[in-house]
């Protein structure tokens, strides 16, 4: 079912999406890899402030190539999710509602989803050429020094997503599997 959403995200919409539901968000949202995770884990444990506020927000596991003379941003696919699986459940703890990436998340993060009613997404990879059309907007908001793993706000319309755990702690690759071995 195709399902269109703002972001910052609104819980009660959260609560209506369901693993396989393909979505489209517009709004703002955030950039963070590996490096800016590792800096706001550190953050964290030095009693610090966050760059940006992760109540309802999203983060796009997203490190873009650099702009080409008139674009916004250069390609923009995501990178894999599993890679900050050790850092997501303290930021959905602290109020973050949806991630974007590719791939496989770990246990204690699907409890963590489900424990903060938020939602994992899947942007297609391979795809950053088409993906970057919409962002409409890009700045650097934190972390300058990590080149393209800075943090970046984003503006995006109609930005296409899958949800792969829902809410509820569904998994598209997981059903998905188990529905592919009943139709065998």
């Amino acid at each position: 079912m195709e399902k269109y959403i703002q972001a910052p995200l609104v819980e009660s919409e959260i609560k209506d999406l369901q693993a396989g539901d393909y979505v489209y968000i517009t709004g703002k949202i955030y950039t963070a890899r590996d490096a800016a995770h590792k800096r706001m884990d550190e953050t964290l444990k030095n009693e610090e402030k966050l760059p940006m506020d992760l109540k309802n927000n999203v983060i796009y596991y997203m490190g873009p190539s650099p702009a080409r003379e008139g674009k916004v941003i250069g390609s923009a696919g995501p990178t894999t999710a599993s890679r900050m699986d050790k850092y997501t459940p303290t930021l959905l703890d602290l109020g973050l509602k949806g991630m974007i990436g590719k791939g496989k998340r770990t246990e204690d993060v699907r409890q963590a989803v489900v424990r903060n009613n938020a939602i994992y997404f899947a942007a297609v990879g391979g795809a950053g050429a088409l993906l970057s059309k919409c962002i409409k907007e890009s700045k650097v908001i934190a972390y300058d020094d990590l080149g393209t793993e800075a943090i970046r706000e984003l503006q995006v319309e109609k930005l296409p997503v899958v949800v792969v755990i829902d809410s509820k702690g569904n998994n598209l690759y997981e059903t998905a599997i188990n529905e592919y071995n009943r139709e065998r």
